[in-house]
């Protein structure tokens, strides 16, 4: 196999290198990919050298796979150049997620609708990932009417001129600015670009997928995404409305054996999920499971994950894992 990672320098590449390092998926062939002035830098993957392409290069090189983590502008000019020389293309950025052509992919949840003719896939935005994780089995279950979701995201999730900002900020340099205001000992309700409708666009975005990878456009939902000063992971105060009763136990039953799951919900002890817990872990935590009193048939739990890793790289791996082990490509 060939596999190219184009954005390979950036926070999400080098995250995607370590998962493929950890989850032992070594190509035949490794085309590592950056921008114009990294080309022809050296890169190292598993203990081996390696030459950062051009995209020129890299497509000329006929990868069998590229996963794509360089921004939604590059994937929308190359995703297609790449697939057309017979890649299947693994894109982790918005360029295509809202295609109705382009399968919006969490494999726990979807991936038997790859098929060989699907040559760009997307990856979904970081915090529906574990989101969506987490609903897919109570959606089964229960039906999904309604979700408040109300999120606080880690800097990382903006990249690293906002991890920069953070870590000036908190040793008093004065620097470039990511945000319109200073990030450490604050929090600002603002991810993304503010619409005509007055959400955001990664409002929007977790809105939109959740509904696209549950294959359920009539579920309403509303999402307030927070930014928050800390430098990994995002975290989710989730409230369901369910179109059936549920009995509290079933669900944190059903959760604790659903795969990429993990169960922290022992509040007497003071367990429930933190982002320091996901740190570099695989896995989606959840945990405050618990009854919304002022409604029937609805259900509050807290959700965190590691957004570089399931929220990201890990994600993106993972389809890949499932094109090679399905003969897909």
């Amino acid at each position: 196999m060939k596999l190219a990672v184009v954005g390979a320098t950036g926070l999400v590449g080098r995250e995607i290198l370590k998962v493929l390092d950890e989850h032992k998926l070594y190509p035949e062939s490794f085309i590592p990919v950056a921008s114009q002035k990294s080309a022809g830098l050296p890169l190292t993957f598993n203990h081996h050298s390696y030459i950062i392409h051009t995209h020129e290069q890299a497509i000329a090189a006929k990868p069998d796979i590229a996963i794509f983590s360089a921004g939604a502008a590059a994937s929308r000019e190359w995703a297609p150049r790449y697939a057309a020389a017979g890649a299947t293309v693994i894109d982790n950025s918005s360029a295509w997620r809202m295609d109705p052509a382009i399968p919006l992919i969490v494999p726990e949840i979807n991936a038997g609708i790859l098929t060989r003719h699907h040559k760009i896939i997307a990856n979904p935005n970081c915090s529906t990932i574990q989101l969506v994780l987490v609903l897919a089995p109570l959606h089964a279950t229960y039906n999904i009417k309604r979700i408040v979701a109300s999120t606080y995201q880690s800097v990382t999730g903006t990249g690293a001129k906002a991890v920069r900002q953070l870590e000036n900020e908190r040793r008093g340099i004065i620097g470039e600015m990511a945000y319109p205001y200073p990030i450490d000992m604050n929090l600002f309700p603002h991810g993304g670009d503010f619409l005509e409708n007055g959400y955001t666009s990664e409002e929007m975005k977790l809105v939109n997928e959740t509904q696209k990878i549950l294959d359920d456009f009539s579920i309403r939902i509303t999402a307030t995404i927070v930014r928050v000063p800390i430098l990994g992971g995002h975290s989710e105060a989730i409230n369901l409305e369910f179109e059936h009763d549920f009995i509290l136990e079933e669900i944190t039953a059903l959760l604790a054996g659903t795969p990429g799951i993990i169960l922290r919900d022992d509040v007497k002890n003071n367990i429930y999920p933190m982002p320091i817990d996901a740190a570099g872990k695989d896995d989606v935590f959840v945990g405050r499971i618990r009854r919304d009193e002022s409604q029937p048939n609805s259900l509050n739990l807290f959700i965190v994950a590691d957004n570089l890793r399931k929220g990201a790289a890990t994600n993106a791996v993972q389809i890949a894992e499932y094109l090679v082990a399905n003969s897909l490509v």
